[in-house]
């Protein structure tokens, strides 16, 4: 019923950057691209457990060792 039918955003590998930001107060974290150009950080997928990560590195076929995390 609340299933997403939302399709990935296209990702592009010369110009974007994996990355999940952290919130150090609330812990909470989103995972999403960085623009290498501007810095704009296009959040894809609030990560709530390990298997969202692992969803989220599965949809964009990004490995875990390319994901930068950020504060």
């Amino acid at each position: 019923m609340f299933r997403s039918n939302k399709k990935p955003a296209a990702y592009d590998r010369e110009k974007q950057i994996p990355v999940v930001r952290a919130s150090i107060c609330t812990g909470e974290r989103e995972a999403g691209f960085k623009d290498k150009q501007s810095g704009k950080f296009t959040g894809e997928k609030l990560i709530r457990n390990p298997a969202d990560l692992k969803s989220f590195l599965r949809a964009y076929g990004v490995k875990e060792s390319e994901l930068r995390r950020e504060w």
